[in-house]
């Protein structure tokens, strides 16, 4: 695909690939805005599912009953607005695996 064709909105979503991916390899927080709201997310990793890519991360913006509770959750990454790359590390979530869940998904990036 020719860059100079892309709308901004593919550009938008380029932009926020790259950042998503960035993230995930740094280990590092990302906030973004989904649904309205400003998030901090520490991206597990990247899926594929019916042709979306869709990011797994821990939403910290989320209050948590406890530690036990906490999980990654499914952010289309489409529907992400204002992706920024911190410089906030995270630890990964030890009860993140398995990273795919559904057997329709592809891994396309995951933290190691």
């Amino acid at each position: 695909m020719n860059p100079e064709t892309l709308t901004e909105e593919e550009r938008d979503l380029d932009v926020s690939r790259i950042k998503i991916i960035e993230g995930i390899a740094r280990k590092v927080l990302l906030s973004a805005r989904y649904n309205g709201q400003v998030l901090s997310l520490a991206p597990h990793a990247l899926i594929a599912r019916h042709g979306e890519l869709f990011v797994r991360a821990l939403n910290l913006s989320k209050n948590w009953r406890s530690d036990d509770e906490r999980r990654l959750g499914n952010f289309k990454v489409a529907g992400l607005a204002a992706v920024e790359v911190t410089e906030e590390p995270f630890e990964v979530l030890e009860s993140a695996e398995p990273l795919i869940s559904r057997p329709d998904e592809e891994l396309v990036f995951a933290v190691g």
